[in-house]
C-alpha cells in the first residue's frame, strides 16, 4: 500500500540561530532529515513530501532533496503565508508561519493515500516508523482511525531551553482522549513545569505522555484542517504570531466523536535540535547508533 511520509521543514529555527534542517549530525554529512527518511523508507513509506519554504527552496533542493531523490519519490510543498482562503488576508507584519496545521492543510492537493507527518528536525527512531507503518496499513480502509506516536515527556526536554510538546490524555484501550499543545515546557534542575498562557507556572511529572508531532493520519483530514483553519483565521487571524497547530484539529475531531487515534508507545530513542547547544548531543547519540550497527557510517552509500 503506498505511504506518505510528510515533513515539516519550513520553519528556520530562530532558538537555534540558523537553518537546523539543513546542518549535519551524520559522520558523513547526513542531517537528522536523512535518519528520519532512510526509516521511513525501511519502514515501507514509498514517498516523501517536504514542507519547506521558499527562501530555502534552493538549497534545500540541491543538497538533501538531491541525494534522497535518488532512493524514494519526492515532492515538494511551499508553505506560504498567502495560502488562505480567499475572504481572508494576511495581516500585516505578520511574518510568521501559520503553524502545523497550515503546513499539513498545505499538502492537500499533493497527498491522497495514507499519510504520516514528522517535524524536519526530530529523530524519532525506527521503531517509531515500523509502528506507525503497520497501524497505517491495518486501517487502510477506514478514513476514521488514526495513529500516533507516544514519547514520555522525561525523554524529550531540553537542558538548554523550553520546548512545545503535545501533553496527552489516553483511555483503557490505548485511545486518544485529548492532546493539548503545551508551548512552554521547561526543566530546571530535574524539576519539569509548563507556563500557561496567563503567565502561571504548573509542575509535571516527567511520564506524561506527549506527542512529538509524529502522527498518522488519512486523507479526509484536510476537509476538516480547511473548516477548522477558517475558524481559526476568523478568530485569531489578525494576530502577528498565532499558530494553528495539528493537536487542536485531531481535538475537535475526537470531541466530534468522528475519529479515534489509536496511540502507539515507543521505545525508541527521540532526541532533536532545539537550541545550538543540543548539536553536541545529537552527535553523540547519531555516532552511538552507529556503533551498534543500527546505521552505516555513510547512510546513502
Amino acid at each position: 500500500m503506498k505511504k506518505t511520509l510528510i515533513v515539516l521543514a519550513a520553519g528556520i529555527g530562530s532558538r537555534y540561530g540558523g537553518l537546523k534542517q539543513m546542518d549535519p549530525v551524520g559522520p558523513s554529512g547526513e542531517f537528522i532529515l536523512d535518519y528520519s527518511v532512510y526509516d521511513a523508507i525501511k519502514a515501507g513509506f514509498n514517498k516523501i513530501v517536504f514542507v519547506i519554504s521558499e527562501a530555502i527552496e534552493t538549497d534545500f533542493k540541491e543538497t538533501l532533496g538531491k541525494r534522497i531523490a535518488e532512493h524514494i519519490e519526492v515532492d515538494y510543498v511551499i508553505q506560504r503565508l498567502s495560502d488562505i482562503p480567499a475572504e481572508f488576508s494576511v495581516p500585516t507584519g505578520r511574518v510568521k508561519p501559520w503553524g502545523t496545521g497550515h503546513a499539513v492543510f498545505a499538502c492537500r492537493n499533493a497527498v491522497n493515500e495514507p499519510f504520516a507527518v514528522i517535524n524536519g528536525d526530530d529523530f524519532y527512531g525506527q521503531e517509531s516508523y515500523k509502528l506507525l507503518a503497520n497501524s497505517l496499513d491495518a486501517s487502510a480502509n477506514d478514513e476514521t482511525i488514526f495513529a500516533m506516536i507516544g514519547y514520555k515527556l522525561s525523554n524529550t526536554v531540553s537542558e538548554h531551553g523550553s520546548v512545545a510538546r503535545g501533553v496527552c490524555s489516553i483511555d483503557e484501550n490505548s485511545k486518544l482522549t485529548t492532546v493539548v499543545e503545551r508551548t512552554h515546557i521547561e526543566s530546571v534542575d530535574g524539576n519539569i513545569r509548563f507556563q500557561d498562557n496567563d503567565g502561571s507556572w504548573h509542575d509535571l511529572s516527567g511520564n506524561e505522555l506527549v506527542s512529538m508531532n509524529l502522527w498518522g493520519f488519512k486523507p479526509s483530514l484536510f476537509a476538516t484542517l480547511e473548516t477548522e483553519f477558517i475558524e481559526f483565521l476568523k478568530i485569531s487571524g489578525n494576530e502577528l504570531k498565532s499558530e494553528f497547530f495539528v493537536p487542536s484539529v485531531v481535538n475537535t475531531l475526537i470531541n466530534a466523536n468522528k475519529i479515534s487515534v489509536d496511540v502507539l508507545a515507543t521505545s525508541s530513542p527521540w532526541f532533536g535540535v532545539t537550541y545550538a547547544a543540543d548539536k553536541p548531543i545529537v552527535v553523540a547519540k547519531i555516532k552511538k547508533l552507529i556503533a551498534n550497527g543500527v546505521y552505516p557510517d555513510n547512510l546513502w552509500q
